[in-house]
């Protein structure tokens, strides 16, 4: 168990410790000695495998309360759902995007809300975001009709599954069940991730799809290092070992990736940037196994062996899924744009494509001037947020608002001479995004200082969600963005947490007296979070509120 934990808090072996023989042990940075390379390459899982899924899907379910509780209500269009519903129906109805009716104003979201679904022109739309999302919204609506609750379904769904997939990412990467469950439970109580659970906009989709994909990575690297490690048993002489290690040229886990990575971009083009990031980390852990084996000049070997296959499970499997996710805009000529190639017609190399993708990528294009062009760049809103105060929720935005609700009227309880307001705020939990940036700079330490890979995960997950969107802080972006950053900060913070837990027993097998200071540490700032939630609760959900007791959860100014 002892050297199980040495490799859970180093996880890289040195280069040459296959050398010299099969359980030549190393030691870390810190002077600590390793455990066999074949256990380092792969620590065996916890045994706890029925009792991982009970915890599991305990917590799970929690959140799915949580987020499915009464979803219907505010019974109207909150933000942007009066494009995305409206969008999603659309192409449940017609299989591509068309304007509605906009005259007077709102009078689509009253018809709808009405009964009346009849709203939507015989002209196409040009969306500014790709279909995936969209669609996804609509198989809600397909299962339970154009309402409040139709359209919300799968938000909270994909929301609830995603804390799911991150208690079994952050099990397989710590091996422990307990920090899994921590992380889980930490992500089912923030209030961005809830309030994004439960309207339909297409961000919750993009985190889903990024720790989908992210997770099948984790999955990938152990897959190969086990195959690496089970090589140890065969009888080949070290110098042939070295000379490669072993070609694992398909590797399923990495090719799901790709297809989670495409419709993440599918969603949103923001992705892009995770797909990079997440490449060259993949590709850093592959180098890292094969010097670990002791692989002569590893770097331009696995280039070659690992970097270019890569490139195809990656990069190529998510643009062609990313491609196909516009099927339905490619099969029905009255889309937007769609009749550009046959009014254009096509010069140079451009000849050789499609007419119907010389349209789409024409599309493309016009996307993109609405994103960067003077219009969206001279455009300001009172929620407008810069990205370098998202950590820390410098200015969260509000999604609804009923102002001076009267003393008796919607259950407000105000006393007399004081109204009640009711609001949607999408609101990180505080204690938890607080705690959570600076466990991502401990994070950093812990990569950096003592090489332990897992803490590049949610380093890089958090950056690439983070560190781009400077690039467009000239034009108005908002904090409900940072919804994909929070599971990649909350992994950070569950791993930091078990740090502090320490191990359940000493190097000699005895209870460690370290574990119970830890799990003290840890379960009251867990708690301190849970609380932190409920408090908040009402502002997340729309609860009716005398004006005084909204203030008192408006801790700063900048919150308002």
């Amino acid at each position: 168990m002892a050297g199980v934990t040495a490799v859970i808090e180093d996880g890289t072996a040195r280069r040459g410790d296959a050398a010299e023989g099969r359980e030549t042990l190393g030691r870390d940075v810190l002077g600590r000695r390793l455990p066999p390379l074949k256990e380092r390459l792969y620590p065996p899982m916890p045994k706890d495998f029925e009792g991982g899924w009970i915890a599991t899907l305990a917590i799970t379910a929690l959140a799915g309360f949580l987020r499915f509780w009464d979803l219907g209500n505010p019974v109207k269009f909150v933000f942007d759902e009066t494009y995305y519903a409206k969008d999603a129906f659309s192409l449940l109805k017609f299989g591509y995007a068309r304007q509605f009716i906009d005259q007077p104003e709102g009078a689509a979201d009253k018809a709808i809300l009405a009964g009346n679904l009849d709203v939507f022109k015989d002209t196409p739309s040009l969306t500014v975001h790709p279909e995936v999302g969209k669609w996804m919204i609509a198989a809600g609506e397909q299962l339970f009709g154009m309402n409040t609750f139709g359209w919300r379904f799968m938000p909270a769904l994909f929301g609830t599954l995603t804390v799911l997939l991150l208690i079994r990412t952050v099990r397989r990467m710590t091996r422990s069940t307990l920090i899994g469950c921590v992380a889980g439970l930490l992500l089912a109580v923030d209030g961005l991730h809830f309030v994004m659970s439960r309207v339909a906009l297409l961000d919750i989709f993009l985190a889903f799809w990024l720790v989908a994909a992210v997770s099948c990575l984790v999955a990938d690297r152990d897959w190969t290092r086990r195959r690496h490690a089970d090589s140890l048993d065969r009888p080949v002489p070290d110098g042939e070992r070295r000379t490669l290690g072993r070609w694992l040229l398909i590797r399923p886990w990495r090719l799901a990736a790709g297809v989670c990575f495409g419709l993440a971009l599918g969603t949103k083009w923001s992705a892009v940037w995770v797909i990079a990031g997440f490449g060259l980390l993949t590709f850093a852990w592959d180098l890292g196994a094969r010097r670990a084996l002791g692989v002569r000049h590893a770097f331009v070997k696995s280039a070659l062996v690992d970097g270019i296959p890569a490139f195809f499970s990656l990069v190529l499997v998510a643009l062609v899924t990313y491609t196909a996710t516009w099927t339905g805009w490619l099969l029905h000529d009255n889309a937007y744009d769609h009749d550009y190639a046959s009014k254009n017609p096509a010069h140079g190399v451009m000849k050789v494509v499609p007419d119907d993708f010389r349209s789409l990528i024409h599309y493309h294009q016009e996307v993109l001037a609405f994103h960067t062009g003077d219009y969206i760049k001279n455009a300001t809103h009172p929620y407008a947020s810069n990205p370098a105060g998202w950590p820390i929720i410098a200015r969260p935005i509000g999604f609804d608002a009923v102002n001076d609700i009267k003393p008796g009227t919607n259950g407000c309880t105000a006393p007399a001479g004081t109204n009640c307001l009711s609001v949607i705020s999408a609101l990180g939990t505080p204690l938890l995004w607080w705690g959570g940036a600076l466990a991502l700079l401990a994070a950093l330490v812990f990569w950096v200082g003592q090489r332990d890979w897992r803490f590049g995960v949610p380093l890089i997950g958090f950056v690439t969600c983070w560190v781009p969107w400077f690039a467009f802080d000239d034009r108005p972006i908002f904090f409900f963005y940072a919804v994909t950053m929070v599971p990649f900060t909350v992994m950070a913070l569950a791993l930091v947490l078990g740090k502090i837990l320490g191990p359940a027993r000493t190097a000699l097998g005895q209870a460690s007296p370290r574990r119970l200071v830890g799990s003290a540490v840890v379960g009251a700032f867990v708690v301190l979070v849970v609380l932190n939630f409920a408090y908040i609760w009402p502002i997340l959900t729309d609860k009716v509120l005398p004006h005084p007791d909204w203030l008192q959860r408006m801790w700063f100014k900048s919150w308002i």
